[in-house]
């Protein structure tokens, strides 16, 4: 794959970096760079700041609300979001039920809740995983039952990403135990404030307040909030993995990350020396840094494939595979080159900064011992690496 840009790409990275230098809000980028957790109000301002521009649903074609990029585009846009230290945006409406609803959804529900999406109105989020059914989703036992007009919902989710910040859900229930498991799972759409839905918060051992918990009861679901058919939601959620898996891998993040492994790794010592002038350190960079770039080309092929309307197979649990172990090769590295001011950390300061107490060197240094713990999760959110290699064995390997 030819890897260069045209004058014209090249043009429009100039335009990106011009837009995002000019309208990121400071406030926002200064939480990146400290490690900072952003609020709702934080994220919805920096992604309706980017559906005014039509820059929200960068995996949309023109005629669906998106900008209609090409696969370089998209590439171009997420470096340079990167690279300003923008926020990562809220995936779960523009990349994986805006995607779902345009191939499988009703006319109404296209009308209802493909505009709140695109101009990041309305904050989406996944609910897939339950206690005991993570991986092997066909365990699930979120019930769905008819009645009349709707279905009756119980049960829970759990490991929710931004269910806090979060106005609808889609989930995959259970409306039929009698076959297959996987043929009696439906998926769902439902209202985070509708009466008998509960959240709760699981802070995490990086002190983020990432993930949680929502129990249903009793809670009320239109039969037209449904997507395809009664127990489709296995082969819908197949669909959508696959957008998951090529669209946030995280390449650009990955680059950023060690951007910033670089930059402390040549921050000169006491003793006058860098961690660069070490040879097993630069060793380790560089084997991180040549498995990202073959990664940041696969990324490509699969997101031009999903632009030429291919399906994305085998390919994304690679990339989705590799990143998980690049990113947490990257945070040990980063554990390394911070030394003894990698290891404490407030977590308060996670949510509220350092303020007038900062320590010295604490810019994003501090931030790396919630990095590494983080890191960590990544190899199981979306589908573990084992599960990952399973995929791979059995599409690509033919094993």
């Amino acid at each position: 794959m030819d890897m260069t840009f045209t004058p014209e790409e090249q043009a429009f990275r100039r335009e990106v970096h011009a837009f995002v230098a000019e309208n990121l809000p400071a406030p926002i980028a200064r939480k990146v760079a400290d490690g900072v957790e952003m609020t709702r109000d934080d994220m919805s301002t920096w992604m309706q700041i980017l559906a005014k521009q039509g820059w929200l649903a960068t995996n949309w074609e023109m005629k669906d609300g998106g900008p209609g990029w090409t696969t370089a585009q998209k590439h171009i846009f997420e470096e340079e979001c990167a690279s300003a230290g923008a926020p990562d945006i809220i995936p779960f409406g523009t990349r994986m039920v805006g995607p779902v609803l345009l191939a499988f959804g009703t006319p109404e529900q296209k009308v209802k809740y493909l505009p709140g999406i695109v101009s990041g109105e309305t904050l989406w989020c996944q609910g897939y995983s339950e206690p005991g059914a993570g991986s092997d989703l066909a365990l699930l036992q979120l019930s769905a039952k008819p009645d009349g007009d709707d279905y009756i919902v119980n049960g829970t989710k759990i490991w929710t990403t931004q269910a806090h910040m979060a106005d609808m859900i889609f989930v995959l229930a259970r409306t039929d135990n009698s076959g297959r498991k996987q043929d009696g799972v439906t998926c769902l759409l439902i209202d985070m404030k509708a009466p008998g839905v509960t959240v709760r918060p699981i802070i995490t051992i990086d002190g983020r307040h990432r993930f949680n918990q929502e129990f249903f009861d009793d809670v009320r679901v239109p039969v037209a909030d449904r997507v395809g058919e009664a127990g489709d939601g296995w082969r819908i959620a197949k669909y959508l993995l696959g957008h998951e898996r090529s669209n946030a891998a995280g390449v650009a993040g990955a680059v950023r990350m060690l951007k910033k492994l670089r930059a402390i790794a040549k921050a000169e010592r006491a003793e006058g020396e860098t961690l660069m002038q070490d040879q097993d350190f630069r060793r380790n960079l560089a084997d991180v840094e040549t498995r990202l770039e073959v990664l940041r080309m696969t990324a490509m092929r699969n997101l031009a494939r999903a632009s030429a309307d291919k399906p994305v197979g085998a390919e994304a649990s690679v990339v989705k595979l590799g990143m998980a172990e690049i990113r947490k090769d990257i945070s040990e590295l980063s554990m390394q080159a911070g030394a003894y001011y990698a290891n404490p950390f407030d977590p308060k300061a996670i949510r509220e900064g350092w303020g007038n107490q900062q320590p010295i060197g604490a810019d994003y240094i501090f931030k790396l011992a919630p990095d590494y713990f983080e890191m960590r999760a990544r190899s199981i959110a979306g589908g573990s690496n084992e599960i990952q290699k399973n995929i791979i064995a059995k599409r690509t390997l033919g094993l």
